[in-house]
């Protein structure tokens, strides 16, 4: 099998226009936000046009997004990012998300490692990082299994309202 982005189960690969109501829906589900830097709904114009307009180039975005699908069936799953893409220290942010009605199947795991194959094998990145809210134990768990470490924790690092969470930051550092 050997292809980059597959394995015998999923398959990861640049959004479509068909993926709009997929991305509107988990962009706009405010129960994620805490996750993330989203502080407003996306609108559909506004997702149509970042799915027209992004050069899918992470030297130019700094970041990409790949959809997870189940191989078999085509069907979107999920979504992997690279994010904060520093090609000078060779590291950036991954970030995983697999629908609701999907989880607890292995494909995070999965999605992780494939993005790490790219990350580390075609892109020759040197770390990867994820940034896991405290209470996200099943972030953490994921982490943790593919084989990242702990690397320090930043102290209420994300607002809730009139409180702040801390969040665990997670390395993992390719062997050579």
């Amino acid at each position: 099998m050997n292809k980059l982005l597959e394995n015998k189960e999923l398959l990861l690969r640049a959004p479509e226009p068909e993926d709009l109501e997929l991305l509107y829906k988990w962009e706009n589900d405010t129960h994620l936000w805490e996750y993330g830097n989203a502080t407003a709904p996306y609108s559909r114009f506004s997702l149509r046009q970042y799915l027209t307009e992004s050069k899918q180039d992470i030297y130019t975005d700094k970041q990409v997004r790949l959809m997870v699908l189940l191989r078999e069936s085509k069907t979107v799953i999920g979504m992997a990012d690279l994010y904060d893409f520093d090609p000078f220290h060779r590291r950036a942010g991954v970030g995983i998300l697999i629908d609701d009605d999907q989880r607890n199947r292995g494909y995070g795991l999965q999605s992780l490692l494939l993005l790490e194959e790219y990350a580390f094998g075609f892109l020759s990145l040197h770390q990867l990082y994820a940034l896991v809210p405290e209470k996200n134990q099943a972030s953490r768990l994921l982490f943790k299994k593919a084989g990242y470490l702990p690397a320090g924790i930043l102290r209420e690092w994300l607002s809730r309202g009139d409180r702040y969470e801390d969040v665990q930051m997670w390395q993992k550092i390719r062997k050579i």
